[in-house]
């Protein structure tokens, strides 16, 4: 069977859809409470820990903390961290980069939107 290119694009529309209206209604103060699961393995400074700091994630590319070694996956997959791809990657990390060591996935859309939002405060954004 081949891949139908039309199939393919509406179902990328329609994950960028349903994560905006997720993302429309973030709260960070509960993103910060949700964090704490998080802080296991990032800091929100620029401090690296098991994962990378996350201090101005918000717009940056992936893989490009100088000071953090990522997995090869997470470094050639080209992404920039803007709000549909933090919030795609959260839902489920080893389905948009294969390869990550990022293995945490929040499966809730209304947490995942809580965190971006939260993360967006540590970014300016």
């Amino acid at each position: 069977m081949r891949p139908n290119f039309r199939d393919a694009a509406a179902t990328v529309l329609l994950l960028i859809l349903s994560s905006a209206s997720a993302l429309a209604d973030g709260d960070a103060e509960n993103g910060k409470k949700l964090f704490a699961r998080c802080s296991a393995c990032h800091a929100i400074t620029d401090q690296n820990k098991v994962g990378p700091g996350l201090q101005n994630v918000v717009g940056r590319p992936a893989a490009s903390e100088p000071q953090y070694k990522y997995s090869a996956a997470l470094a050639a997959s080209g992404l920039t961290w803007d709000e549909a791809t933090l919030d795609t990657f959260l839902k489920a990390p080893t389905t948009l980069v294969k390869g990550t060591r990022m293995n945490l996935a929040v499966t809730k859309d209304q947490e995942r939107a809580d965190i971006i939002a939260y993360l967006k405060t540590l970014s300016g954004k």
